[in-house]
């Protein structure tokens, strides 16, 4: 069996690439850094580190090679023969290698015909749909037909956190990927052309907005209000930040309350998203994977985007009728953050034009009530504590007001 890992990056090579090794199957690597594709072509093998705060674990990921993504000819013979593929090249990337992606479909339906799954590991809202309109503007009308009926564009939520590589982290090898233990991954299986693949690990799921849901609104707010709380108090790890009672206790509920947002509108039990909600809690404390608030904080304007995970969540609370009274905390931190990166005064009007225009609130939009009494708070240097109290004096006066 033969598998196709477009992206030899953190987690081309750290999870994905890794699954499919595991599974069985012989792995090409597609990128263009000629020192990875050369090692890998090398060795026929890498090491991944599982690491904690009781240790680590290291493990060789066997019959790999790679192929250089200038080589569309050598790319697309690769695409052509494979049982199963995946895309984990970072949402920039996306538009380069389409070209290489067409080449391979076509190579693939003039030679043997067969169905290809592509499961696409990008971090984007609607990735498949994406890659779908990408990749029909280069097809003709022939081609697309051929193409609905045999290619598999998989949706995939990736749980795993792997951060940026450290020499330290490398251990004297440049193929070494430092992971944490989880390594499951949920997949779109309604999006399957032909049988689904046995793959370790593997959970094919529907409705699979869900899985998104959970993943963007859960997982990543939840990280991400760790991360500018951290950076807001002098943090610069996010197990250091997690590590305070406070920022705990904000980033918990925030996370609670996109729980019960996602419970309401799925019908999924609470008790299987707190258990979830706990596990990530004691992801973030892992002192081995030495992930920066800065690198979780980075980007805000994507963060405070309509759909993305700050204001997205919010919405769904809103819509569930849930109080996102600790994800405000979080998103004022993203404004506040975003402001800063631009070079910008910290001003109530400056964060008001940001939800305006980065998060696409009109004028006396609820949601300005949550977010800007907070976002004073950071601007007026107020600590974590008093955060925390003022989310949950919110959070009492609303409940009240309920009953």
């Amino acid at each position: 069996m033969k598998a196709v890992m477009y992206g030899a990056g953190n987690i081309g090579r750290g999870f994905i690439g890794m699954l499919f090794s595991a599974s069985g199957y012989e792995v090409t690597f597609v990128d263009v850094a000629r020192p990875v594709i050369e090692a890998l072509n090398r060795d026929k093998k890498y090491p991944v580190r599982i690491v904690s705060n009781e240790g680590h674990e290291d493990l060789d990921v066997l019959h790999v090679r790679a192929i250089d993504g200038n080589d569309q000819a050598a790319v697309a013979a690769a695409i052509g023969e494979a049982d199963i593929m995946a895309t984990a090249v970072g949402v920039n990337i996306l538009k380069f290698i389409i070209p290489n992606l067409v080449a391979g479909i076509r190579r693939r339906m003039a030679e043997s015909g067969r169905p290809l799954n592509i499961i696409i590991c990008e971090n984007l809202m609607d990735a498949n749909k994406v890659v779908e309109k990408m990749l029909k503007e280069e097809l003709t009308e022939e081609e697309i037909c051929w193409f609905d009926k045999n290619i598999g564009l998989v949706e995939a939520s990736i749980g795993r956190m792997v951060p940026v590589q450290t020499e330290e982290m490398k251990d004297g090898n440049p193929l070494r990927v430092c992971v944490e233990r989880y390594g499951f991954l949920p997949v779109d299986k309604a999006a399957f052309k032909g049988d689904i693949p046995e793959i370790g690990n593997m959970i094919p799921f529907e409705p699979f907005d869900f899985y998104i849901k959970r993943k963007l609104y859960i997982h990543n707010m939840g990280h991400a209000t760790c991360a500018y709380l951290g950076m807001f108090s002098g943090k610069d790890y996010i197990f250091e930040s997690i590590a305070d009672a406070d920022t705990q206790g904000i980033v918990q509920n925030a996370m609670l309350e996109s729980s019960l947002a996602l419970s309401k509108k799925y019908g999924i039990p609470m008790e299987q998203l707190m258990c979830h909600v706990q596990d990530l809690l004691f992801r973030f404390t892992n002192r081995a994977l030495k992930d920066t608030c800065k690198r979780v904080g980075g980007d805000p304007r994507r963060k405070l985007s309509p759909a993305d995970r700050m204001i997205g969540s919010s919405h769904l609370c809103l819509e569930e009728e849930i109080t996102p009274a600790f994800i405000s905390v979080g998103t004022a931190g993203a404004v506040y953050a975003y402001i800063r990166e631009q070079g910008l005064p910290q001003s109530l009007e400056n964060a008001k034009e940001t939800l305006r225009t980065i998060s696409g609130l009109e004028d006396g939009h609820p949601l300005y009530t949550w977010i800007l009494p907070y976002y004073e708070m950071y601007r007026q240097g107020t600590g974590i504590r008093e955060l925390r109290l003022a989310a949950e004096d919110a959070r009492s006066r609303e409940l009240k007001e309920v009953i």
